[in-house]
């Protein structure tokens, strides 16, 4: 399995447009093979920073995902409305005996 997480912080006046594309983006990456789980959430010390974790069953599934039409064009989004970001991190977990 891998973890996935990442964020970004947007400007005051693109916060609901931001919020907006990275919701529906959520709600897409949830139905696609190998998403365990994918959400976003804003942070309660900085409300203009939204924060990615996500759940993949395996490499293949994540780069599918990475390579999906949807995923090219929320990038896009998020480079246009959003003031930071960070790099995505992807952790490869063990499973537990």
């Amino acid at each position: 399995m891998l973890i996935v997480t990442g964020s970004v912080t947007a400007k005051p006046e693109t916060f609901d447009a931001l919020l907006e594309a990275a919701v529906a983006h959520t709600l897409r990456s949830r139905a696609e093979p190998g998403c365990l789980t994918h959400g976003v959430h804003v942070d309660c010390e900085n409300p203009m920073r939204l924060f990615f974790y996500e759940e993949w069953a395996d490499r293949p599934a994540l780069d599918a995902h990475f390579a999906r039409e949807g995923s090219n064009d929320f990038m896009k989004a998020v480079r246009e409305l959003c003031a930071s970001s960070t790099r995505v991190k992807i952790l490869p977990v063990a499973p537990r005996d």
